[in-house]
């Protein structure tokens, strides 16, 4: 091989990995200022690592963040002057770690392939030991919805369509801070933070079976946003039946909402189908259609 073949082997191999780095979302960090408490160790560092089931999670996430996914440049001839919806990712890890690839990037793929900005939420964890596992996810879920309110022209998002997808532990973490008490004490921070649309993908323990009641932490109005609720009947982790209520509470008080229940599909799916359950598949086309419904498809 010449030296002339070598050095253009190198420069092809260093584009190739500039191009790798390039395509890496842009991140913004929700507390620049500092976490506030209960904050996480900083040690050990946070990583990512690729389990046997072939999927990358996040673990030890002390300086949460989002990850920014733009759509793609729109077809010729559309007015690109329009706003756009945008939805905040929150992957699900049973606050012990993120499972931010089937229930994060994949999801927020899927999000851009429908005209919708996605915005993947990295909050703290592990957080599970903490008497209050959710309290800082569900302060970082609350930072992120008001930074991204706050650079909505700079996204050229509708301040007015900013949603929220989670999956398990992240759908505890929409749901507590869409319905957090702490947004009903203060009218101009519920102004910022509360988001327009809300989808639960088999939400974690959002119903207290103890207390046959919703979540402590929670407060249920008629100010609750529009939501739509996907899980299967099977799933021993996350307990249909306790969404089933939080859908007969909602129904009373006459808020927007959507339940689909699949017989077969466990437990953290997210985006990827499983053999002989439909369900895992399916609920991605009835999340779009009650997407466009709500008008969050497209610009």
């Amino acid at each position: 091989m010449t030296n002339t073949v070598k050095f253009v082997l190198v420069i092809a191999a260093v584009c190739r990995l500039q191009s790798v780095s390039l395509a890496d979302p842009p991140e913004i960090i929700l507390w620049p200022d500092g976490v506030p408490e209960p904050i996480v160790a900083t040690d050990p560092p946070e990583k990512t690592e690729t389990g046997p089931d072939g999927l990358t999670r996040r673990y030890n996430v002390s300086n949460p963040r989002l990850f920014v996914h733009i759509p793609k440049a729109t077809e010729a001839g559309t007015n690109e002057a329009k706003l756009r919806a945008a939805v905040i990712v929150v992957p699900g890890g049973g606050f012990t770690k993120l499972a931010d690839e089937h229930e994060g990037s994949d999801a927020c793929r899927w999000l851009n392939g429908n005209g919708i900005v996605a915005f993947q939420l990295a909050y703290r964890t592990p957080t599970n030991k903490q008497p209050q596992p959710e309290t800082g996810p569900v302060q970082d879920l609350i930072r992120a919805l008001e930074v991204v309110r706050s650079k909505a022209a700079e996204f050229r998002v509708d301040a007015n369509r900013i949603g929220v997808l989670g999956f398990s532990a992240g759908g505890q973490t929409a749901f507590v801070a869409a319905a957090t008490r702490s947004l009903r004490a203060d009218s101009s921070i519920a102004e910022t933070s509360k988001p327009n649309a809300l989808l639960l993908i088999y939400p974690w323990k959002i119903w207290d079976e103890e207390r046959d009641a919703v979540h402590a932490a929670a407060t249920l109005d008629a100010a609750f946003p529009p939501t739509f609720i996907a899980q299967a009947a099977d799933d021993k982790t996350s307990s249909a039946v306790g969404s089933a209520k939080m859908f007969v509470d909602l129904t009373k008080l006459k808020v927007p909402v959507e339940f689909h229940v699949y017989q077969n599909g466990g437990h953290g799916f997210g985006m990827r189908p499983r053999p002989g359950a439909p369900g895992t598949s399916d609920w991605k086309n009835r999340a779009r259609d009650w997407l466009e419904l709500h008008g969050f498809t497209g610009s």
